[in-house]
C-alpha cells in the first residue's frame, strides 16, 4: 500500500503502481491540505474576487472574466477542448503511472480541487480504469495539456478508456467499475490539466527500464570480454580511484565480480601477446559508468518531479493567496529525458562494436566466421551484427534533443515551449532499442563461449550464460534468431540478468 501525501515517489514505487503491484491511498495530512486549499476557492468565488484559473478564460483568454453561474462550464469547456491529442494511445502502465503522478499532485493541496478528484483517481487505479491517451500533442507547457485532458475527460465520463484491458467508451468503463463520473468545480478542470505528469509518467518508467538495462549491457560485455580472451587488467580498483567518477567505478567493480574465478582467463594469462584490448573492452568503465551517471542524474531529476505542485495558479493557505508561476513548464524533465537518450545511445553504439568483434573474422582469428562452424553454407550470427548496426542507426536519428525545439503556442503567450513529451517518448524509443541490442550482444557471446569450452567464465558470467541456455539453444544450425533476441529482451525486463 502506498500512501499519497504528495512527496517524491522512486521509479520503483511508480512502476509498481503502474503494473498494479501496489494500491494507492490518499493520506490523511495530504486531504487536510487539499480540503484547506478548496475553502481558499470557495471564498474566492464568494467574495467575486477575479483570480486567474478561478473565474477567468485561459491563456491568452485569461483576460476574460466568467461569471459565478458559469464557471462549471467553463471547467467543462475546458477539458472538451484541450482533448485533442492524437496518434497511438500512451501503454497502460504508462497512463497508469500518469494516474498517480496527478493524483500525488493534488495531494500536495496546491491546486485547489476537492479531495473527491484525488479519490476518483484512486478508485480508477484500483478497479483498473485507464484513460485512452493518446501520445502526441503536449509541447510541455502549460504542462501535458492535451494527455492530462484525455484523463480529465473519462474522470467526467467522457472519451474512452480501457477497462481491465478492453477498450469501451469511460462512460461505460466508470460504470462497470461501479465509479460515479465527477461533476467539476471552480478550478478542478484546470487542476487535472495542468501540469507535467504526462512526461514524467512515460519518463520516469523508462528511466527504470534503462538503469535496469544499463547494469545488464555490463554483464553482456563481460560475457564478450571472455569470449574474445581479454584481459581484466583494465577494471583494477587502482586504475578508478585515479578517476573517480562514481558510475566508473562501480562498473569497473561489477566486471571484476562478473568476470572472478574465470578459467579461460587463467588459460591465456601467461602467454598472451595483446598488452591491450579494443576500446569496447577496456573502456567499459568508462563508457558504461558515465551512462550510468547520466542516469543516476534523470533519475533525481524526475523523482524531484513527482512530488512537485507543477500546476498554475497554486493556492497558499498560510496567506489565502492564489499565485500564478510557471510551475508548469516541462525544462528540467525535458532535459533530463534528453541527456539519458544521449546516454543510450552512445550504449548502443559500444554494445554493437563488442558484436562486431565477435563475428567479425578480420577483427579475431580464434573464433569461426560469423560463430558459425559452417562457413558458406551457414550464415550464423552475420545478421545479427548487421541488425545491431541498424538499431544504431535508429538510436543516433533519435537522438536529436528534443528539448533545443521550440515552437511558441497560444497566440505567443506560451512563447517558450519545453517539448518534454516528445523528449520522452523518444526515451522510451530508445530504451527499447537499447534493450534490443544488448540481447544481441547476449546471445552472440554466448555462442562464442560456446568455443571456448570446456574453459569456464568467470562465476557473474558463467550465470548470465546459464539464463540465456534458457531462452535460446546453441546454434548448431542456421535458424531464425528474432524469436531469441525477444525472449532475451524480455528476460531483461524480467530482471533475470541482474546478476
Amino acid at each position: 500500500m502506498l500512501e499519497l501525501n504528495g512527496q517524491p515517489l522512486s521509479l520503483e514505487q511508480v512502476a509498481a503502481v503502474a503494473r498494479g503491484a501496489a494500491q494507492v491511498t490518499l493520506g490523511a495530512a495530504a486531504r487536510e491540505r487539499v480540503e484547506a486549499a478548496r475553502t481558499v476557492i470557495e471564498r474566492i468565488i464568494a467574495e467575486e474576487r477575479v483570480v486567474y484559473g478561478v473565474n477567468t478564460g485561459f491563456g491568452k483568454l485569461s483576460d476574460y472574466t466568467i461569471p459565478p453561474d458559469e464557471l462549471r462550464e467553463l471547467q467543462l469547456n475546458l477539458v472538451r477542448s484541450h482533448a485533442c491529442g492524437v496518434g497511438a494511445p500512451l501503454a497502460l502502465a504508462e497512463a497508469r503511472a500518469m494516474m498517480l503522478l496527478r493524483a500525488n499532485v493534488l495531494a500536495l493541496g496546491f491546486s485547489g480541487a476537492r479531495a473527491l478528484v484525488i479519490e476518483t483517481l484512486l478508485a480508477m487505479l484500483e478497479r483498473d480504469v485507464v484513460p485512452v491517451v493518446p501520445e502526441r500533442g503536449s509541447v510541455g507547457a502549460s504542462g501535458d495539456l492535451a494527455p492530462l485532458a484525455h484523463l480529465a475527460q473519462v474522470v467526467i465520463g467522457e472519451g474512452e478508456a480501457f477497462y481491465r484491458g478492453a477498450r469501451m467508451s469511460s462512460a461505460e468503463a466508470l460504470e462497470r467499475a461501479g465509479i460515479e463520473p465527477l461533476r467539476l468545480e471552480a478550478k478542478e478542470g484546470l487542476a487535472l490539466l495542468n501540469g507535467t505528469q504526462a512526461m514524467t509518467a512515460v519518463g520516469a518508467l523508462a528511466l527504470a527500464r534503462a538503469d535496469r538495462l544499463a547494469r545488464v549491457a555490463t554483464v553482456a560485455g563481460a560475457m564478450t570480454l571472455e569470449a574474445l580472451r581479454g584481459t581484466p587488467v583494465a577494471f583494477d580498483a587502482r586504475i578508478h580511484a585515479a578517476r573517480p567518477h562514481a558510475g566508473q567505478t562501480e562498473v569497473a567493480a561489477h566486471l571484476r565480480a562478473l568476470l572472478q574465478d574465470s578459467e579461460i582467463r587463467r588459460s591465456h594469462l601467461e602467454n598472451d601477446p595483446r598488452v591491450q584490448d579494443a576500446y569496447s573492452l577496456r573502456c567499459m568503465p568508462q563508457v558504461h559508468g558515465a551512462v550510468r551517471d547520466a542516469l543516476r542524474h534523470a533519475r533525481a531529476v524526475v523523482e524531484i518531479e513527482t512530488g512537485s505542485a507543477t500546476d498554475n495558479p497554486l493556492v497558499f493557505t498560510d496567506t489565502n493567496e492564489v499565485l500564478s508561476g510557471g510551475n508548469f513548464h516541462g525544462a528540467p524533465v525535458a532535459l533530463v529525458c534528453d541527456y539519458a537518450t544521449i546516454a543510450l545511445v552512445d550504449l548502443v553504439s559500444i554494445t554493437e562494436r563488442r558484436v562486431d568483434r565477435l563475428v567479425n573474422p578480420d577483427e579475431n582469428e580464434d573464433l569461426p566466421p560469423f560463430l558459425t562452424t559452417h562457413p558458406g553454407i551457414s550464415s550464423g550470427f552475420m545478421m545479427a551484427q548487421i541488425v545491431a548496426a541498424a538499431l544504431v542507426a535508429e538510436a543516433r536519428a533519435r537522438a536529436h534533443p528534443a528539448s533545443v525545439d521550440n515552437v511558441p503556442t497560444d497566440g505567443g503567450k506560451e512563447d517558450h515551449v519545453s517539448m518534454g513529451m516528445t523528449a520522452a517518448t523518444k526515451l522510451r524509443r530508445v530504451v527499447e532499442i537499447a534493450e534490443h541490442a544488448t540481447a544481441i550482444e547476449l546471445l552472440t557471446a554466448a555462442e562464442a563461449l560456446e568455443h571456448r569450452a570446456p574453459l569456464k567464465p568467470g562465476v557473474g558470467v558463467r550465470r548470465a550464460y546459464e539464463v540465456v541456455r534458457r531462452h535460446a539453444p546453441r546454434l548448431t544450425r542456421d535458424r531464425a534468431l528474432a524469436h531469441d533476441f525477444e525472449n532475451l529482451v524480455a528476460a531483461i525486463q524480467r530482471g533475470e540478468f541482474d546478476i
